[in-house]
């Protein structure tokens, strides 16, 4: 063996041959929109975090100190871009997934309410909006169980997804199949389609996420700047998935941001994509436990299906 070889990854995945199925009604593509909601659940010293955080529109670290700065940028998110993007969502029928913070819905139960009057799912994205790399076992644990119950009483239902901003810890799968309830998790970003992995001798599916296709490229050096940024970008991923759908199963990802997206500069290159993808035939707009439930089902593996 190679020094440095011996790996738990897994570089080949489907290796080209993925599932046989379709998706409802023989659609080419199933797009998955996911509206994340942090404003709130950022580290700020206002309530009693550690530090502040310092990336938004510029990154800039105020130590010390309350950022004023910071917290009003967050603030606009909910203030502002939430009820652009609503409506965006409303005018084209697309039923998206909220992925929230435990604590930012703490704060703003009114938002959990409103995406769930108009058909959203809402999913977890931790507690704070932080990374979980770092956590010991009993924190990590803590956040589940902060993330689930702040989202219950906002949303009125548990949430069946999980996604940590960034890098999981190495527990990270198994606390949330200890937890129960979660039907899948987004910690991936491998792949076009959902796929299974092994958590202590029992499957779990993973519904890949990604970064490219996401408005958080209009942070400093992400290479975004106009709306039609966005647009020219997403539009290319979906018309390539869209002709690779014709002959086998394709999953787009769409990330967006209450504070980037809803900028109003930049919510038109959301509306262009919108347009684009709508237009075409074939194509479903679809929650992520939606897709994770037909998945299973397509799969003959009803049995990892959780109530909800």
């Amino acid at each position: 063996m190679f020094p440095g070889t011996k790996t738990d990854r897994d570089f080949r995945g489907y290796g080209g041959n993925p599932p046989a199925i379709r998706w409802p009604n023989d659609a080419r593509l199933a797009v998955s929109v996911v509206v994340n909601v942090e404003e709130g659940a950022e580290l700020t010293l206002s309530q009693g975090d550690e530090r502040n955080e310092s990336v938004y529109e510029v990154q800039e670290e105020i130590a010390g100190v309350r950022d004023l700065c910071m917290e009003s940028h967050f603030e606009y998110g909910t203030r502002a871009g939430w009820p652009r993007i609503r409506e965006l969502l409303k005018r084209y029928g697309v039923r998206s997934t909220l992925n929230a913070n435990g604590r930012a819905l703490a704060i703003s139960p009114w938002l959990a309410q409103e995406g769930v009057a108009d058909g959203h799912e809402v999913a977890a994205h931790g507690w704070r909006w932080e990374r979980h790399a770092h956590m010991d076992e009993a924190t990590e644990r803590e956040a589940i169980a902060l993330t689930v119950k702040a989202i219950t009483e906002a949303a009125g239902t548990p949430p069946r997804g999980w996604h940590t901003r960034s890098a999981t810890s190495p527990n990270t799968r198994r606390l949330l199949k200890e937890h129960g309830g979660f039907l899948y998790d987004s910690n991936d970003y491998n792949d076009d389609l959902p796929f299974l992995v092994d958590v202590e001798g029992s499957d779990h599916l993973v519904l890949p996420y990604a970064f490219d296709t996401n408005d958080m490229r209009f942070q400093r050096g992400g290479g975004f700047v106009f709306g039609e940024d966005f647009a020219r970008y997403c539009i290319d991923a979906f018309d390539r998935l869209y002709e690779e759908g014709a002959s086998a199963p394709r999953m787009l990802s769409i990330g967006l941001h209450l504070r980037i997206i809803g900028r109003p500069g930049r919510i038109g290159g959301l509306e262009r994509f919108l347009a684009h993808a709508a237009a075409k035939p074939g194509v479903w707009f679809a929650r992520r436990d939606e897709i994770a439930q037909h998945w299973l089902k397509a799969t003959g593996r009803e049995d990892l299906i959780v109530a909800g």
